[in-house]
């Protein structure tokens, strides 16, 4: 890893809050991510599996997490099964935990080699009346391919037929929704490079440079400060590449008198940052382009406000949809008779506004978190208004990282420019 190594009394409490959930006499399964083919003899870059790496702070491949607190053998309470190195792995992979690093990581005190799973779990698992076991519970994301923990709950089933099978994931979903110190800080260090990633483009950009070299300078600071890389694929849209919602071609010339929009945020330590801006190609913004940013600007000031506990994700995103109608009527672009005879399942601020104004951040960009429970204190969110006018060849985003803690919420990217006469200010110095 790029990263110091995390406390383990993160992961340590990270269990023992999950366990507290547990039925009683229970027994609980946590997976690493698959390794997928990337050609004919290499693999995509691995990314471990969020609940496995919450839990137990272990960042490598191949790796079980069992967890059984009434387990009669107290040795077997807390398990964590690691792929062993050889020679070959040595020479040809480097790096893997060995024990003992694993141990210092994870604050897991039973570690055994992957190879001694399935005689361990079959020792304790008849002991146990209640199996927990994972898989991807993100309303975002639909099944499409047959994972490592869909296989796994398959064989449990086959092997284990009249145990009582359990979702981890609504546990899950609760528990990292919530941020302790730690995660903050580690979210707080995503920002910081992802603010200084931001602060280098304004220096490199002006008309005639491509939208990969931006990429390049971007990924260039990432690196260089001990990221990871990316925390999702940039976005680097000028001109009218900024109405496609998700543009990664990123492959064209930033020309005179557009706008650049970016959204993109490093990933450190398994955790994420995530940041739009806009900015002038020529370092000046027209005048109707200022107008179009500080009305963006404005919804995402009034948005901000109302991230704090207790919020509840609907009326949020109601009373934001009233703030946006009010800018897109003073821009023009809609009119309060399109307002009086829009339906109520398509606003008509939705023409130019067509996405959300907010989800969790964490471990995942869009982290796991419950949809329909009220924001709380510890969320970290986005907030992330847009003005997409195609006509125009214009599009604005502005996205800031949100903590919600008991006097209201503090802004991790404080820090970063974000008024338009400090970008211009930046880009003409």
């Amino acid at each position: 890893m790029k990263y110091p190594q995390i406390d383990q009394l993160l992961f340590t409490l990270n269990r023992k809050n999950f366990t507290k959930q547990l039925k009683d006499n229970s027994l609980a399964i946590f997976n690493a991510s698959d390794e997928f083919p990337r050609s004919g003899d290499q693999n995509f870059i691995f990314k471990q599996n969020p609940d496995l790496f919450y839990l137990s702070g272990i960042d490598q491949e191949q790796t079980i997490l069992l967890l059984y607190p009434d387990c009669p053998n107290p040795l077997y309470r807390e398990v964590l099964f690691l792929r062993q190195t050889n020679d070959y792995i040595k020479v040809w992979e480097g790096y893997k935990y060995t024990k003992e690093q694993a141990k210092s990581a994870s604050g897991i005190t039973s570690i055994y080699w992957l190879e001694d799973f399935d005689n361990i779990l079959h020792s304790i698992v008849h002991y146990a009346d209640h199996i927990y076991l994972n898989t991807n519970e993100n309303d975002r994301y639909a099944h499409s391919v047959p994972h490592r923990d869909l296989r796994f709950i398959e064989q449990m089933r086959s092997k284990y037929p009249l145990h009582q099978y359990e979702r981890a994931a609504p546990i899950m979903r609760n528990l990292r929704a919530v941020k302790s110190e730690v995660e903050i800080s580690l979210t707080k260090k995503a920002c910081a490079i992802t603010r200084d990633a931001f602060i280098r483009v304004l220096k490199f950009t002006k008309p005639g440079i491509k939208e990969y070299e931006i990429e390049a300078e971007i990924i260039h600071e990432f690196i260089r400060q001990g990221g990871t890389g990316h925390a999702y694929t940039p976005i680097i849209a000028s001109g009218h590449n900024a109405n496609i919602l998700h543009y990664n071609d990123n492959n064209q010339t930033c020309n005179a008198g557009d706008v650049i929009l970016f959204d993109f945020g490093a990933e450190y330590a398994n955790y994420n940052a995530d940041m739009s801006r806009s900015i002038p190609v020529s370092g000046r913004f027209t005048s109707r382009q200022k107008d179009v940013y500080n009305a963006v600007l404005q919804v995402m000031k009034e948005a901000t406000k109302l991230l704090v506990a207790g919020t509840v994700w609907n009326t949020y995103h109601e009373i934001v949809g009233e703030i946006m109608t009010e800018q897109l009527i003073n821009l023009k672009l809609i009119s309060a008779t399109d307002v009086k005879n829009q339906h109520s399942a398509y606003p008509a601020y939705k023409k130019y506004f067509m996405h959300g104004t907010s989800h969790h951040l964490g471990i995942d960009v869009h982290d796991f978190a419950g949809r329909y429970t009220p924001f709380a204190e510890g969320n970290i969110l986005t907030v992330e208004p847009g003005i997409y006018i195609p006509d125009e060849g214009l599009g604005i985003r502005l996205e800031n990282n949100i903590l919600i803690t008991a006097n209201g919420n503090i802004d991790l990217m404080a820090d970063i420019p974000l008024e338009a006469e400090e970008i211009e200010d930046i880009m003409n110095s």
